[in-house]
This record gives C-alpha cells, structure tokens and sequence, in this order.
C-alpha cells in the first residue's frame, strides 16, 4: 500500500495553524481548535482529550457536549478505566510522547470482552496516543482513534505528530495552566474504584485469584500473567478454572459483566 502523506507539507502554511492554536491556547475552545488542527496532519475518526489525576478518575476535556458522548465513552470515564492499558502504562509512568496502543497493550488484550465492547464495536483498528506530563499530578492524553477504512496509522503521519508534539505539548500545558480550576472543581473521587479492584469477589475468590483476576480482565495470557508473578503456567491455569467454578462462570466474558456490576454497586 502507498504510503499516505499528511495534509501538513512543506507548502503549506502550517504556521497560520499553530498561531490559531496559540491564540485560543488559554481559552475553552483549545480543545475543539486543537481536534482541527490535528485533522490537518494525521487522518482519524475519533478523537478525545483526558486528563488523569491522582486520586480522581479520569477528566474528560473533549468532548464536554453530552450529545458527543458515547455511552461506551461514558462507560470508561465512570468505571472501566481502571482496566484499559493506557490507563496503567501512565499509572505506571509512562514516559511522554506518541505511543501506539498497540505498542502498550497486554498480549491477550484483543480478546477481552473490554476490547470488544470498547473498541472492535465501533470498528477501531487502531489508536495513537499523545501523551503530555502536565504538572507533576497530572497528564493528559490526545487519542486518536482509526476504523478499518483508515486502516493502521502510516508512518509519515506518526512522524508529523512525533514532530509537532513538543508544541502541542506546550500549547496543552499553557490551557491547563489557565482552565484546570474549572475541570478540577468538578472532578471525581477514584475512591470507588479502587476499592472495586480490592474487594470485587472478596467474600468468593482468594487474594491470589483476585489478582490473576484482574490480570485477565486487563487482557493477560496464562503466559504473561505466569511471567508477571512468577509462578508456572500450570499454576495460573489451575487459578483460573477455580475462578470460574466460584464466579459461576464459563468465560471471561461472563466475568467482566459481574466486574462491571460491581464497579456500578460501588459507585459515588
């Protein structure tokens, strides 16, 4: 396939584009501008713009317009991403920068009900993710989401991102320095869920199955999750059968919608 160029060239003049971003850089509108300009240098079909806090759950900066709203976006802002990969690569801290979730997913992640439900329904192949260190509490993300006409992302248009991300960085910072009184007054505890991590399926399931448990949800293999906490294959595979015969399940699934129910039970 031919390599596809983005709409941003040497002859273009991408300067009056960047001077738009930065007179709206301490302005509410940034956002909306900010999805425009990108649309100039890199194709895709969905866009948002999060911050995430310690202590809060996930800040949703773009869109804010409830009709633009997904309940799948809805979905993962209240509850479901205390499981999703770019959540806990920056909970893990995740250096700043373009990155693939390709490139940070678990290994098995594709076959979860949470990759279905959030991602293969609404037919994205791939997504590309803008990762900014705002302050030494919070970051945000750009992610970019690609259906199947769109196909992967090229590598011309990773290269323009790569190469205009320190000033879209720098413009971000700028209007989270000027509006994130606003969107921190209005954020929400993450107490709930992390204490839907700790206590889902307390009274069934051991310590030990929890973990794995969680490990599954998030989308490790039998594998990955004996590597991560060194223990044998046999072993996890013993642990999931007993998670199943207690959960009253049969597929993971079947385990996620119980997962799912439990983060509602707990919330605010």
């Amino acid at each position: 396939m031919r390599e596809r160029v983005s709409r941003i060239n040497a002859n273009d003049s991408w300067q009056k584009s960047v001077a738009v971003l930065i007179e709206h850089q301490r302005l509410r509108s940034f956002p909306a501008v900010l999805e425009e300009f990108l649309s100039t240098i890199c194709f895709y079909d969905t866009f948002i713009m999060v911050a995430y806090k310690s202590s809060l759950r996930p800040i949703l900066l773009h869109p804010t317009d409830s009709e633009e709203q997904s309940d799948t976006l809805r979905l993962y802002i209240n509850h479901a991403y205390v499981i999703d990969p770019l959540f806990h690569a920056i909970k893990s801290g995740i250096a700043p920068g373009v990155v693939r979730l390709a490139d940070i997913m678990p290994d098995s992640f594709r076959e979860t009900e949470y990759f279905q439900t959030c991602y293969q329904d609404f037919g994205l192949v791939d997504e590309i993710n803008l990762i900014i260190q705002l302050d030494d509490e919070v970051t945000c993300t750009l992610t970019l989401g690609r259906k199947a006409a769109l196909d992967s992302i090229s590598r011309s248009e990773l290269k323009a991102l790569s190469d205009f991300y320190p000033i879209l960085a720098a413009l971000v910072r700028q209007f989270w320095l000027s509006q994130s009184r606003e969107y921190l007054q209005h954020g929400r505890s993450d107490g709930p869920m992390k204490r839907a991590l700790k206590t889902f399926a307390s009274g069934v399931l051991t310590q030990r199955e929890r973990e794995i448990t969680d490990l599954i949800l998030r989308g490790y293999s039998s594998q990955a999750i004996a590597d991560q906490l060194k223990i044998s294959v046999g072993t996890v595979k013993v642990h999931r059968k007993n998670i199943h015969n207690r959960l009253n399940t049969s597929t993971q699934a079947e385990i996620f919608t119980q997962f799912i129910a439990h983060l509602n039970s707990l919330d605010d």
